[in-house]
């Protein structure tokens, strides 16, 4: 049986990616197509490798310099569990100071997101009113509290949070910092909106 080959050359840059991966996506385990490209897709490789490690062949047929051509090999039915990150080494840089999200789930097909965030000692997030879906938060290093509409929680590494759908919350790092996981259902970006105005009767 012959490889069908899919030559992307005279497509638009920003629809190379989608092609590939839609003619990957539609292979039978054990079937293989042939890319043909004018480079080396290294930075496809790489997708290759964060959305389908393991499950997947990538064999150099031709290595250029004007054609490439790679045979690309589906493995396995799905993309395979496997180990994202070490959380217990995870900071910016290895900056305990530094402000933000210092992971991120990087898989290209999902149905969750994920984060890790790090607030540096004695800073805090803000209070906001959090998006319209629920937020599952795991405190893995540090301590600080959770101060919420109507009262203020004490976490620390291992406290697992519930944020239902919109509910207030602030986050305030303790002395040594506050880094924890967030989890949450892939439908939008986690955008922080200002509570609202309480109204003095």
């Amino acid at each position: 049986m012959t490889d069908h080959e899919l030559d992307v050359r005279a497509l638009r840059k920003p629809d190379k990616h989608p092609a590939i991966f839609r003619t990957y996506d539609d292979l039978a385990v054990g079937e293989s197509f042939v890319l043909v490209n004018d480079h080396d897709p290294r930075h496809l490789r790489e997708e290759f490798e964060i959305d389908h490690p393991r499950s997947h062949g990538w064999e150099y047929l031709d290595k250029g310099p004007k054609t490439w051509g790679i045979r690309i090999t589906k493995l396995a039915s799905t993309a395979l569990p496997r180990i994202l990150c070490d959380t217990t080494t995870l900071t910016v840089s290895g900056d305990t100071d530094a402000m933000g999200a210092i992971w991120r789930l990087p898989v290209r097909e999902r149905d969750l997101d994920s984060n890790i965030i790090q607030i540096a000692p004695s800073n805090s997030i803000e209070a906001h009113t959090g998006p319209d879906l629920d937020v599952l938060i795991h405190v893995l290093r540090g301590s600080g509290r959770l101060t919420t509409e109507v009262d203020s929680i004490a976490i620390a590494a291992g406290d697992l949070l519930w944020l239902p759908r919109r509910s207030q919350r602030q986050f305030t790092a303790g002395l040594e910092g506050l880094t924890y996981l967030t989890v949450h259902q892939r439908r939008q970006a986690l955008t922080l909106a200002a509570p609202p105005h309480k109204t003095e009767h």
